[in-house]
């Protein structure tokens, strides 16, 4: 199911049967308060939950009515799990699992088919970065290595050696935890062996060739972050030699990738029609955190649906600043919303404008002094402080011909131009008049509000200066010192606040009504410059990578943004 409309639909039809159910006839408590908790957090407010996690909660009443619930198989484990010592900030540490966690491992191991034989199969833990789920699901391996079958075997696999060892690390440190002495286990690289009587139980670690693996008789299988295999190989070795075993597990915990074609693509497919009902298998647990369809990625409300443990293993404001990086360029956005929004995206960006094309714009202005009559005009400012360059836009419209004109100014602090990987470039630009050098090893924001004041003195009228926020405090108290309170209009950098401003500039600059200062800064920033689109199709200009520079053309879209909102 794609279809819009046809998720907002089952949503509110999802939510009004989260509502009719009767909670106190399961008697929650009785298997754990959080439990309990966890379920009526999520009726109290549906809206900040997504559509698969509502599903997941009805579709667990509705296997409470039709199978066996052996809450003391549940209790048993949470008690296990809350003596482990897992790795924390502050060393070793036991934890007691979160209400969401209840509710996944009681999914997991509290369903049974029969009086012995357990009711799932196959788990699904789909949650984004800094969950904490590699070193939770270390648990269930230990727990099958002590409490399983006599000669059970875990394995913990991924799409790469290292990656495998990140859960496996964690199950052999708790393990030594438990047995200091290895009275009890043997312990090596790849490999731990249960010696207790009785036991030749053993965890094992995996990143192999498909091909190499044989006499496998796997009763736990662990894959971490399945989303970026290209092979489904490795997993259908695994599973497929458990079927001597009463009680297989499967557990898949990932965080989605760029690989919009993938084994575990077509997996999650498959595991959403069956939590809407369109495929008949209670074998199956999947617990899948990702935006709804009209969620908006800026909006902390998203944040927390995707991270159910926001505030508890991600400190409250990561996800705000690990956001507010990812406007800047394409790879961090990308980044943010593959492992923090659990999007399957791709890099979109597209080249916007070329350098060549903002180039045929350019038209010499005389410094702004060949301006007759103070025209009206938007400044807006993207600011430094030593690593790189500042920028200030004026942009003046002519309504006799019907063209706007930019005039961009650029700052670098002279005590950082030594060390610049760009020093040789930026030092041309300074010596050619396109680069004006401050003194000092850091922007000082009072040259800048001088420039400012003067051309509005002298050459133009400013109607509205433009300013980031979140960065430019320092700069709006010296401009406000200096009489320019009420033209200060703060922009928010936002997909949202951009997307008007660059279709305004995008229609003008095709249709020629735009044009530039003669200054090869402005034509390199546009080069650097990628439009990107978030999921609500708000858009953006960010840089193509990392390093590269695109402040003119932000405060080139934040001038054409105040007169997109001017009010006389």
């Amino acid at each position: 199911m794609t279809d819009k409309n046809e998720l907002r639909k089952l949503k509110k039809e999802t939510q009004e049967k989260l509502q009719e159910i009767d909670l106190h006839k399961y008697h929650l408590d009785r298997i754990d308060i959080r439990l309990n908790m966890y379920i009526k957090s999520v009726r109290a407010d549906p809206d900040g939950h997504n559509l698969y996690e509502l599903l997941s909660i009805v579709r667990f009443f509705r296997l409470m009515d039709t199978y066996l619930f052996k809450i003391g198989e549940v209790k048993k484990f949470i008690v296990f799990y809350e003596s482990l010592q897992f790795s924390g900030l502050n060393g070793r540490t036991r934890y007691k699992l979160t209400p969401i966690q209840v509710f996944q491992f009681a999914n997991i191991l509290g369903f049974y088919k029969t009086e012995e034989k357990r009711l799932v199969r196959d788990a699904l833990l789909f949650v984004p970065r800094k969950y904490s789920k590699t070193t939770s699901v270390a648990s269930l391996a230990i727990y099958d290595l002590l409490f399983g079958d006599a000669n059970a075997q875990s394995y913990v696999a991924a799409n790469n050696y290292n990656q495998a060892q990140i859960c496996f690390s964690e199950i052999k440190e708790i393990l030594k935890c438990l047995d200091p002495k290895f009275r009890h286990f043997k312990i090596n690289r790849e490999q731990v062996f249960n010696k207790m009587q009785g036991k030749t139980s053993f965890a094992r670690c995996l990143a192999s060739n498909a091909d190499k693996l044989d006499g496998l008789n796997a009763s736990m299988v662990i894959l971490d972050e399945y989303s970026q295999a290209d092979s489904a190989a490795l997993k259908n070795v695994l599973t497929s030699s458990m079927g001597a075993r009463v009680n297989p597990l499967t557990v898949v915990i990932t965080t989605a990738s760029d690989k919009l074609e993938s084994p575990f693509v077509d997996m999650l497919d498959s595991y959403k029609a069956v939590l809407r009902g369109e495929i008949d298998n209670d074998f199956i647990f999947a617990h899948i955190f990702e935006p709804d369809v009209d969620d908006a990625e800026d909006d902390p409300r998203t944040w927390k649906k995707v991270q159910p443990h926001l505030g508890v293993t991600v400190q409250p404001d990561y996800y705000e600043n690990e956001y507010r990086k990812a406007q800047l360029n394409a790879d961090d956005m990308m980044t943010f919303r593959t492992k923090l929004l659990n999007m399957f995206v791709q890099n979109t960006g597209k080249v916007w404008f070329t350098s060549s094309e903002v180039e045929a714009m350019a038209r010499n202005d005389d410094n702004l002094c060949s301006l007759k009559g103070r025209p009206d005009a938007m400044v807006a400012v993207d600011l430094s402080v030593c690593d790189d360059f500042s920028a200030v836009s004026y942009t003046v419209y002519m309504p006799d011909i019907r063209n706007f004109h930019v005039h961009t100014d650029y700052y670098f602090p002279e005590g950082a131009l030594k060390e610049h990987p760009n020093r040789e470039l930026y030092r041309k630009w300074a010596d050619a008049g396109h680069l004006r050098l401050l003194p000092g090893n850091v922007i000082d924001y009072r040259l800048i509000a001088d420039d400012i004041n003067h051309r509005n003195r002298e050459q133009l009228c400013i109607l509205a200066i433009g300013y980031d926020p979140y960065k430019s405090l320092e700069f709006v108290n010296i401009m406000s010192a200096s009489g320019a309170k009420k033209v200060l209009t703060p922009i928010s950098q936002t997909y949202g606040a951009f997307t008007s401003p660059v279709e305004s500039f995008e229609i003008s600059a095709k249709t020629g009504h735009v044009t530039f200062n003669d200054n090869p800064i402005n034509w390199y920033c546009f080069g650097n410059a990628v439009i990107d689109e978030d999921k609500l199709e708000n858009r953006k200009p960010v840089k193509r990578s990392q390093n590269a520079k695109i402040d003119g053309v932000i405060t080139t879209v934040m001038t054409f943004y105040l007169y997109n909102n001017y009010e006389r």
